[in-house]
């Protein structure tokens, strides 16, 4: 009887069990993918009554801080599954003085460092060097500069982002003489994993201070693998996606941050696996150079900021989704992306007949590109008075006009206005060879010349060829940099503020550098340029393939390509639209691989149509954009899409389930012959769900059932050389 009743008592607690289980997948189940509804997703910071605790929590993102006995970030935690990122407690930066560093809050006295455990909390103790934690303020989130909005954004657009700005205060360790206090700022956002940090330091004496250097962040993070051996081939690092607004030299953003952005071993981190305790898992922020800037009295310093985005899966297509749904979120002026013509002539004439082509086939920007004559730095009236009777004839047009100016990748005269290497004392030695010095007079020159130009113009877009790279400069240049120190930070921030300037006015920027968290708009797509002089037909596969991988990091509308209408670094009449009329399929069918990605070309040339059959081309195609155009500029699926290799099909598939058109699929045959196929395309990123509407570009729409809810199988027949878009919407 005992074992009966004993078995009875297992098989109801098993069936309680899973009752319980059944209830919390229920849970889980009933919370969107915020890929999908971010709506739910409301940042939050809520403190303890006791005001030992405060979480700043987002449903998505959870971090959780220690205030007392001093102030840290003990847990952050990503995920429906709440996977922890950190692993050890450390201060939020650390600030350098007159020589010596200060850590910013954190405890000591974690027994390890593999893990924490919350009953250790209690009894971690304060470190007596850092600065200390007095109170926390919470506020919304302030916009870090202004943006105009002077052409369509997507629609979401959003700007500041939402969300939760918290800052805590923290003063002076007794052994520091200086009167300082540190601010820690931290922004959660509504809708995403992402949270924000930055500094603020605040003299508060009577006497200047000297800031030599600082690091932003500091964070010990669970790390990614574990390696016994050696680490002698690849590292795998933590699944955070790390960036900073103080990026440059570079067209991707891990690229841009690598001199600021450093995965370190943690000393303090003695039970890892790896037996020499190399594992990359310390995460610093901090400028490699710098930044030696004196804080006057009264006067506070602001380092860069930095937006840590936790991956909440190894899933490729998720975490770019991701990615891009970040910048959405922090730069939403990357969403503007106007069709746009480079104008080879800076003639008069040839400029108003480019303005006419642009207004009658629907194109919105008119360019002054590389090599047409046109100079910004002609600051003479006549020339500024030039180009505003042209600007206010584009504007008359319905059409914006913009120009071109080379900044970094020259040398000028006289040689001491140029960057002075600091090994060799002299200019030359800099990442393109030569680079102007930004706080030099001719630098400070130059930029009068651009602020001026637009000001008085009222032109509308700049594209800037060889934006600050990061060439430190080893000459005092007084009052604006005391020499190398000082010299990488004080000309980023001069090319900042400028860029920040313009997104304020509403002035466009292609800048081919990632500035996109200080106002660019554009950046190139990914592409090698000679490979525009290869013949037509390998040209067109390379532009999809560039198209596919450039689309990964950045959304359609951060990345331009480029249409040589005319010759460009040789290559021929092989390698040419001109006569356009005579190529009209090549040209076609560039037009269709940029639009079909959602990506804006350069179209390069003196002009874009040359006979009323090549005007209805390009008319037909941007028809076709516009008004397709917010799920055309909406997230690519790469999962669901085929990289062009000029063998077989190639598709592309956008996805937005906040709009009426979830889904565009377009088809590709590079090919000398008609393909018929069955394509298996997954609409889960839709949000379309069971059944779909399924609208060809040419014919009625008809309604399909998704095998396994979101699985379309797509019969289609693409001719050689051919081209065919559906539209999809949730079935009814």
């Amino acid at each position: 009887m005992v074992a009966v009743a004993l078995r009875r008592g297992i098989v109801a607690c098993m069936r309680t069990l899973l009752s319980m289980a059944s209830l919390c997948l229920a849970v889980v189940a009933q919370q969107p993918d915020w890929l999908l509804d971010a709506t739910p997703y409301v940042a939050k910071a809520e403190g303890t009554a006791d005001g030992r605790e405060l979480t700043l929590d987002n449903g998505l993102l959870r971090a959780s801080l220690r205030l007392a006995p001093d102030a840290a970030l003990t847990s952050l935690r990503v995920g429906t599954v709440a996977t922890e990122v950190i692993r050890a407690v450390s201060p939020f930066g650390r600030i350098t003085l007159s020589g010596r560093s200060w850590p910013i809050g954190g405890l000591q006295g974690q027994p390890n460092h593999a893990f924490l455990l919350p009953q250790w909390l209690d009894a971690m103790q304060p470190d007596a060097s850092a600065f200390h934690f007095t109170k926390w303020e919470q506020g919304p989130i302030e916009p870090r500069f202004a943006w105009k909005r002077t052409r369509p954004a997507a629609p979401d657009a959003v700007w500041p982002p939402r969300g939760v700005h918290v800052a805590l205060h923290f003063a002076p360790p007794e052994s520091l003489s200086h009167a300082v206090a540190v601010t820690v700022h931290l922004e959660i956002y509504s809708g995403l994993p992402l949270l924000c940090q930055w500094l603020e330091v605040h003299n508060q004496g009577a006497t200047a201070i000297e800031l030599d250097a600082f690091s932003a962040v500091q964070m010990a993070c669970v790390e990614a693998e574990s390696r016994v051996d050696p680490l002698r081939i690849g590292v795998r690092l933590p699944n955070i996606h790390v960036e900073t607004d103080f990026a440059f030299h570079a067209m991707t953003g891990r690229d841009a941050g690598a001199h600021c952005i450093r995965w370190l071993v943690d000393p303090r981190y003695e039970t890892q696996v790896n037996y020499e305790r190399q594992t990359r898992c310390l995460l610093v922020v901090g400028p490699d150079i710098g930044p030696a800037q004196t804080i006057a009295p009264s006067h506070s310093f602001a380092t860069m900021r930095t937006w840590l985005l936790p991956h909440d899966s190894d899933d490729r297509e998720r975490q770019d989704l991701a990615v891009r749904r970040m910048y959405r979120t922090i730069a939403p002026w990357t969403t503007e992306s106007p069709l746009m013509m480079h104008v080879r002539n800076s003639d008069p004439a040839a400029v108003r007949a480019a303005i006419d082509q642009c207004a009658a086939v629907g194109f919105e920007m008119a360019i002054l590109t590389f090599g047409s004559g046109f100079d910004i730095e002609d600051d003479s009236q006549a020339n500024l008075d030039r180009w505003k009777e042209l600007a206010d004839y584009a504007h008359q047009r319905g059409i914006q006009l913009g120009g071109y100016s080379l900044l970094s990748s020259r040398k000028i005269a006289p040689e001491g206005d140029n960057c002075i290497h600091p090994e060799t004392g002299k200019p030359g030695g800099q990442i393109f060879g030569n680079a102007p010095a930004l706080a030099s007079n001719w630098g400070q020159t130059y930029f009068r010349k651009l602020y001026r130009f637009f000001e008085y113009t009222g032109m509308d877009l700049l594209e800037h060829d060889g934006s600050y790279p990061g060439d430190p400069d080893a000459a005092a240049r007084p009052p604006l940099q005391k020499g190398f120190a000082d010299s990488q930070w004080v000309q980023h921030r001069i090319i900042q503020d400028f860029y920040r300037w313009c997104r304020g006015r509403g002035i466009y920027l292609n800048v081919p550098d990632w500035y996109f968290l200080n106002g660019s708009n554009k950046t190139g797509m990914g592409y090698r340029e000679t490979n525009w002089s290869l013949p037509r037909e390998q040209q067109v596969v390379h532009a999809r393939q560039n198209l596919f991988d450039g689309t990964r990091e950045k959304t359609p509308s951060m990345g331009w390509m480029f249409v040589p209408l005319t010759e460009y670094q040789g290559g021929g009449a092989a390698a040419t639209i001109e006569p356009l009329a005579e190529h009209l399929p090549h040209y076609g069918r560039m037009l269709a691989s940029n639009l079909a990605y959602g990506a804006q070309a350069c179209y390069r040339g003196p002009r874009l149509y040359d006979t009323d059959a090549t005007k209805d081309l390009v008319a037909k195609w941007v028809a076709w954009f516009r008004s397709h155009r917010a799920i055309l500029e909406s997230d690519v699926i790469h999962s669901s899409s085929r990289r062009a290799d000029g063998r077989d099909l190639d598709w592309v598939l956008h996805a937005n389930p906040a709009i009426d058109e979830r889904a565009l699929l377009t088809v590709f045959n590079p090919t000398e012959r008609a393909i018929e196929r069955t394509l298996r395309i997954d609409l889960a990123y839709s949000g379309i769900r069971g059944g779909a509407m399924v609208t060809p570009a040419e014919g009625p729409a008809a309604k399909v059932a998704l095998a396994e809810g979101t699985l379309l199988l797509l019969p289609v027949v693409i001719p050689a050389h051919g081209v065919a878009s559906w539209v999809f919407s949730q079935a009814r």
